[in-house]
């Protein structure tokens, strides 16, 4: 794998010429934003004087860069900026005035009391794509309460799900709301971008991660309460199923699925058992979704009587859909993975080699690349002030004066 740097040449990808204002921290917002800086937007990152929360999560060879924060931060410029000061607040009006988006995770109320309010921000510059990505819509009686990945998974019923299966409620462990939410977040502002294209007028948008998800959970669960009066209860019987789950082997697990009838037909052949398929409880799809316990019960039973081995060679064979079981540690060294180039060591200029993921998927002609390294906690202030027109003196005023914050590499 390469250990070069990134170049910070040239933007390339399909927003070269974008420029966002990022005013996000945690996971969600800078997800998001990372992801349009991937496709070649210019992302400014505005951060308090302490820093984005997140660089202090997990080990770290320098202060605020952990690796939570390196994951979701490349391909941006750092500028800190107190924004309780009338200077740094204006500061970040100024850069306003020059972007095509402002994406923000701050509270509406909060951005209102800023002076950051659509309203005002549109009159700064009309042209503006403005993108909150928050907690609960404003038009509901949740509007304005703090919203954290594990609080929205409760409130779209995760946990729940979970303890119908495991018999406890339990969060899942990954920030599942937070990146689907800024996967929402990303795909609205590229749609809104395109509206201003054919229209020339920007607009407001807002993302809320509570709604965002209700439609993720109940797109599969509402099931039998689609209908009026309903068809059956709430929750998709196949994902609720007990034995929906890598199932164990002789030496290990392996994940497989059998459930479409042809795929229930080679099996039943390969493990010679092609009596079940005469059995009334499997004989149609619609069959084995009412029999589903029974159905991964019996696979479950089948799957332990062979090795890891022989059942990924036997179900490849029979093209039958299957996978290995990988913890962090195993999908990091996946041969796949290693074929498409999605992990490579990189040099970052303050904490030496890195482990990187790079953007998946290719394109044929304005591809996604990696151009800066995620930035030192204001790395980019001067720079940026420079660009928004301040003159080399004002900008020593305002970090002289702590409205403003730099880090040299």
């Amino acid at each position: 794998m390469s250990t070069a740097a990134p170049s910070a040449g040239e933007p390339r990808g399909p927003l070269a010429g974008v420029r966002v204002i990022d005013l996000t921290g945690v996971v969600m917002g800078p997800f998001a934003s990372q992801i349009l800086g991937d496709f070649g937007a210019d992302v400014v990152k505005v951060e308090s004087l302490d820093g984005d929360t997140v660089r202090h999560i997990g080990p770290s060879r320098s202060k605020g860069m952990g690796p939570m924060y390196l994951a979701l931060n490349r391909n941006k410029r750092s500028i800190a900026l107190d924004l309780r000061d009338p200077d740094g607040l204006a500061a970040v009006k100024r850069l306003i005035e020059g972007a095509d988006v402002l994406l923000f995770n701050l509270r509406p109320g909060s951005m209102g009391r800023l002076g950051l309010g659509y309203e005002q921000v549109a009159a700064i510059n009309p042209r503006i794509v403005y993108c909150g990505a928050y907690g609960f819509g404003e038009a509901g009686r949740y509007a304005g309460k703090p919203a954290l990945d594990d609080l929205i998974q409760g409130s779209v019923a995760l946990p729940s799900l979970v303890g119908r299966v495991t018999g406890e409620p339990r969060y899942l462990p990954t920030n599942l709301c937070d990146r689907t939410t800024g996967l929402t977040a990303v795909y609205s502002v590229l749609a809104a971008l395109y509206a201003r294209e054919k229209t020339g007028r920007g607009q407001a948008i807002e993302v809320p991660m509570f709604e965002t998800m209700t439609q993720f959970v109940l797109s599969d669960h509402m099931f039998g309460r689609s209908f009026d009066p309903p068809l059956g209860d709430a929750g998709y019987v196949r994902l609720l199923a007990k034995d929906r789950r890598p199932l164990k082997t002789l030496d290990g697990y392996v994940c497989v699925l059998i459930y479409i009838d042809k795929h229930w037909k080679s099996f039943c052949e390969l493990i010679g058992r092609e009596d079940v398929l005469k059995d009334p409880r499997f004989l149609r799809m619609s069959d084995r979704t009412r029999n589903v316990d029974a159905l991964y019960a019996f696979v479950a039973e089948q799957i332990a009587t062979r090795s890891t081995a022989q059942w990924m060679e036997a179900l490849t064979k029979a093209d039958i859909p299957v996978a290995p079981m990988h913890t962090p540690d195993s999908l990091m060294q996946d041969p796949h993975l290693a074929d498409v180039g999605m992990f490579e060591w990189v040099e970052h200029p303050s904490e030496g080699r890195i482990r990187q993921m790079n953007v998946p998927g290719t394109w044929s002609d304005t591809p996604p690349s990696v151009r800066r390294h995620a930035p030192l906690l204001g790395e980019n202030t001067r720079e940026l002030l420079a660009e928004a027109g301040y003159a080399a003196d004002e900008i020593e005023r305002l970090l002289a004066k702590g409205a403003a914050r730099e880090t040299a590499r």
